[in-house]
């Protein structure tokens, strides 16, 4: 039997230049409520229902436009 680690897929990580971001978690009909989240000075945010991690580039605008969920 595989040992549960293997099973249990990584959460995904998606590199923003942008500190407000918003995250709805994919897949259209399949994905989750839309949620607006703000990246702090820990440089990453992680989405509260899908647990998508978004983390700043180096080379971030400290504020601009969201960026969109992929």
């Amino acid at each position: 039997m595989p040992d549960a680690r293997s099973v249990i897929n990584e959460p995904e990580t998606v590199e923003t230049s942008t500190r407000d971001v918003r995250c709805d978690g994919g897949g259209g009909a399949l994905g989750h409520p839309r949620v607006y989240l703000t990246v702090g000075a820990e440089g990453w945010v992680e989405c509260g229902y899908c647990d998508r991690r978004f983390v700043l580039a180096p080379e971030a605008a400290p504020n601009a436009a969201p960026a969109e969920s992929h």
